[in-house]
């Protein structure tokens, strides 16, 4: 009797420690037979599988190209939200996984259970990531999107079903995440959970350049614009009791992503009502709404630093986008770079290899990621279609066109 006690004491004491040790194998799905050793970095984006979420996971070459490499499972469960007809682009947002260079850690969130994941990442094989702690609740329903501070200290995310709205966390790389005080804030939108949309639904989340504003934006219904929801930040980490609603410029409707302009207390904000917008936030005099003629769903963007201009993907047209905006807030179209048809282009992200930009583009229509050398402005060349279906079906990992989302990158220091 004494032996059958201790011998079950001892399997509750192993399983204990194994709940706060880094992920096992049976977690991580491999998709090589070896992972490279000399990459340059790793993108990131997530299945949003509502029987299981998990981290994709592809190395970085040098040459800016991908290699797949590993599926890493959440401990959460994805989701989709309500449309009809269903199809790609399943949380209505941009954002819904991040990494942080600084902070060397990577977190998504689990729409479905309603949580965030946090994982480490090993800095010298990027595509080697251990979850920290387990997934902590998002504090609301639907979370669609994350944002980290400058120095990957603070994590918030944006909620958007029936309790919408955002809420913070103090980033512990031991423990994991631990909800900030005077953070959760609410939106006030009328939603459900799953989040119905997109018009209507909450989009993005992300810090202003001097990290002391928190932004989310909101779609509207047409006629009815959307808003960006502003929030101030405090030393502490504490937001702002309310945000101030910052309406788009005349002309915008529906402000989806929002990418910082540089120097500027000023954001590029697509818009898939029009093409996109220029929001500045100082007076609101150098405010545009932009038209991008027969363009579809504009609805992500990223900023190259080599290049000095944004580039936009429309899901309906399978087109990027070049943008420049001067130093006055005055934007103009560079060029188009048409991408497979139907390969419906979602979340993107740019990363700098070998001092050259590279835009990572997540294609699920067509199951790919669609790579661009950024060579120049007015120079996108298209260098690589990485296969997703054929490596993660052979690997045991389950991927959808309309759950596949999220494209966030991390670069080797």
């Amino acid at each position: 009797m004494q032996l059958a006690i201790a011998l079950i004491a001892s399997m509750l004491a192993a399983a204990n420690l194994a709940s706060a040790v880094p992920l096992k194998r049976h977690d991580t799905k491999m998709m090589t037979s070896a992972t490279k050793g000399n990459a340059a970095g790793a993108v990131y984006f997530i299945t949003n599988e509502a029987d299981e979420n998990r981290i994709i996971a592809a190395s970085i070459n040098s040459d800016g190209t991908l290699t797949l490499d590993r599926a890493v499972a959440t401990r959460g469960i994805g989701s989709h939200g309500l449309t009809d007809p269903l199809g790609p682009d399943a949380l209505f947002s941009q954002g819904a996984i991040k990494a942080s260079a600084k902070g060397q850690v990577l977190a998504t969130v689990n729409a479905g259970s309603n949580t965030v994941s946090l994982f480490s990442i090993d800095p010298n094989s990027p595509t080697n990531i251990n979850r920290i702690g387990e997934p902590v609740s998002s504090q609301g329903e639907f979370p669609m999107s994350l944002a980290f501070n400058s120095d990957g200290s603070r994590l918030c995310v944006l909620n958007g079903g029936t309790t919408n709205g955002v809420n913070c966390y103090a980033v512990d790389k031991n423990a994991g995440l631990k909800a900030l005080p005077n953070t959760l804030r609410s939106l006030g939108l009328n939603q459900t959970t799953p989040a119905s949309g997109p018009p209507g639904s909450a989009s993005h989340l992300v810090f202003s350049e001097d990290g002391k504003q928190l932004m989310a934006s909101v779609k509207g219904v047409p006629p009815t614009p959307g808003i960006i929801a502003v929030w101030d930040v405090a030393d502490d980490g504490s937001l702002s009791a309310d945000f101030n609603a910052v309406s788009p410029p005349s002309g915008g409707l529906l402000p989806f992503s929002m990418t910082v302009i540089p120097g500027k207390n000023a954001v590029l904000t697509t818009d898939p009502g029009v093409g996109f917008d220029v929001v500045d936030f100082t007076s609101g005099n150098a405010s545009s709404a932009v038209k991008i003629d027969g363009q579809n769903a504009t609805c992500w963007s990223s900023f190259s630093q080599k290049t000095g201009n944004f580039y936009l993907t429309d899901i309906g047209t399978a087109i990027v986008t070049e943008v420049n905006v001067d130093d006055n807030l005055k934007a103009s179209i560079v060029k188009q770079y048409p991408q497979t048809a139907g390969a419906a282009t979602i979340d993107n992200d740019i990363a700098t290899v070998n001092g050259k930009d590279f835009m990572y583009v997540l294609a699920p229509g067509a199951q790919t990621i669609e790579v661009l050398s950024l060579d120049a402005p007015g120079d996108a060349k298209h260098v690589q279609s990485l296969d997703l279906a054929g490596p993660t079906k052979a690997a045991g990992v389950i991927i959808s066109t309309n759950n596949l989302q999220g494209m966030t990158s991390f670069i080797r220091q």
